[in-house]
């Protein structure tokens, strides 16, 4: 291509004329294209993931993870608001229709690509005036009518044109990976909340149960003060901790009301009238992940795909660049019939013009060389937060790793603690209605076993809530291969004129990503 260039120079007008043609029609057929070739970086990845515990690397006949993961909790509520969710959110609706935009601008770029043809037609009635200037001997009314067709082509010689379209391709490829991370960013957030709502109700059980107890309570040591068994303190102390523990319910009723609101934010629900029936217990199950090789991760991560595919557009743009170096080639041409009277359908009356443009530029300040500059430096920008995409990701699923395996030893130890902590209460209490102990050290225990039903409580809901996080940060059963191929994102023909007047379904378009 340099040495076709290089004589294109070289040709002296009149051989250029006689020549340009055939040499325009052989470049359009062979289009040279100036974007440097691609090649996604390899990075050196552990052939193992750092963490440990009950989440192991996926074996042959591991059952991976699918597109609902969240079934493997085995909540049914939890079921029919993720369904809801994915069906009704507002904002993944959006993030939806941003895909179904960028499949539009695709053809939009694409149809640069193709000839233009359209028509013209017009008529009008003129009078001239009698008191003009310069005045001729001639009619002073006429009346002009036309009809023509229009063509025009710009044929890609550098490819500029075929690279714009290829970036709007990877570009709707982007949305198409950012609507999956949209997804999978919804499934998550709705999961985490709705554990935590459940971890409330667990605590709302405790404070309740508690709170009965200390009653209980109280009413042994009023008792046991109208015999003159124990002292005042022992009555304000018992309030005390009654009054407390009804406080801290209060507390716990205001959060699952916020947070009850915010999940019926999520699947599309007006928060006044939305409700989920408490539950005393988590009894959620808590699934066996398989976590896969370290290098798979690079392919199940949406937000990787997403980073790569803002690369590759990056790397179109250079050749796009390069292009407004080279001449670029237009062709157009006209033709009908124009006459002042109704008599057009007559040889004498056509008219037509067809017609070639190069322009090339000579100087302009540094404009192209700064844009292609630019580009070359947008590209690299890319390419280093691919970089930091694909290190974040790995730092998610080995801290989903720590944290799981972390939380799952500290329940079992807090099972141990409150189990203690019950005996130790029930013991104590015995032995002040005996009067063999005082109550303080009733209280002491009472304390202890509130807080270590509470901590054990919450250690599960967060266990729950990591385990959630380490599914997202391992991709949620996405694949790369999800994603739409370039081709697939264009979504009509260039002939096809129906279904113009109804939208299409973009969640039904996109159910397959």
């Amino acid at each position: 291509m340099k040495q076709i260039l290089s004589h294109f120079r070289t040709l002296s007008p009149r051989r250029l004329t006689a020549r340009g043609g055939l040499l325009l029609c052989l470049t359009a057929l062979s289009a040279c294209d100036l974007a440097p070739a691609y090649n996604p970086p390899h990075y050196v990845v552990p052939v193992s993931w750092h963490g440990q515990g009950l989440f192991k690397d996926a074996a042959p006949g591991t059952i991976a993870l699918k597109p609902d993961w969240w079934t493997l909790f085995g909540d049914t509520t939890l079921n029919g608001l993720e369904q809801q969710a994915l069906a009704g959110n507002a904002d993944l609706q959006a993030a939806a229709e941003r895909f179904s935009q960028s499949r539009a601008i695709v053809m939009e770029a694409r149809s640069e690509l193709l000839p233009h043809f359209g028509m013209a037609f017009g008529a009008s009635d003129n009078k001239s005036s009698t008191d003009r200037l310069f005045r001729f001997k001639g009619p002073i009314t006429a009346t002009d009518e036309f009809y023509s067709g229009l063509a025009s082509w710009e044929p890609d010689i550098w490819s500029g044109i075929r690279n714009r379209v290829r970036v709007q391709k990877y570009y709707a490829q982007e949305q198409a990976a950012d609507y999956a991370a949209a997804r999978l960013s919804l499934q998550a957030e709705l999961a985490t909340d709705y554990f935590a709502l459940r971890g409330l109700d667990a605590q709302h059980a405790i404070y309740t149960q508690s709170i009965a107890y200390y009653q209980q309570a109280l009413h042994v040591t009023q008792t046991r003060l109208d015999n003159q068994d124990a002292t005042g303190i022992d009555v304000a102390r018992a309030q005390n901790q009654l009054y407390m523990t009804q406080a801290h319910l209060l507390d716990v009723q205001a959060q699952r009301e916020v947070l009850e609101h915010g999940i019926a934010v999520l699947v599309n629900e007006q928060p006044s009238t939305f409700h989920i029936a408490p539950a005393d217990d988590l009894t959620n199950i808590e699934p066996i992940v398989p976590t896969g090789l370290p290098s798979e991760l690079l392919e199940r991560r949406p937000d990787i795909a997403s980073a790569e595919r803002r690369m590759a557009q990056a790397n179109r743009a250079i050749g796009i660049a390069r292009a407004a170096f080279y001449p670029h080639v237009f062709f157009s041409a006209n033709g009908g019939f124009d006459s002042n009277g109704f008599n057009l359908a007559n040889l004498a009356n056509s008219m037509w013009s067809y017609g070639a443009s190069v322009s090339m530029p000579l100087f302009e300040g540094g404009l192209r060389r700064a844009q292609l500059q630019h580009s070359w430096s947008v590209y690299r920008e890319t390419l280093d937060n691919y970089r930091k995409t694909v290190l974040s990701a790995f730092g998610d699923v080995e801290n989903g790793l720590s944290l799981t395996n972390r939380l799952r030893a500290e329940s079992e130890r807090l099972a141990q603690g409150v189990a203690t902590a019950q005996k130790a209460q029930t013991l104590t209490m015995t032995l002040y209605k005996g009067g063999a102990d005082n109550y303080l050290d009733a209280l002491i225990a009472q304390v202890n076993t509130l807080d270590a039903r509470i901590d054990r409580v919450q250690v599960q809901a967060r266990a729950l809530q990591s385990t959630v996080g380490l599914i997202r940060a391992l991709g949620g059963g996405w694949r790369q291969n999800d994603l739409p191929t370039p081709d697939a994102t264009m979504t009509f023909g260039v002939m096809q004129y129906s279904g113009l007047q109804t939208p299409k379904d973009t969640l039904q378009q996109l159910s397959k990503y």
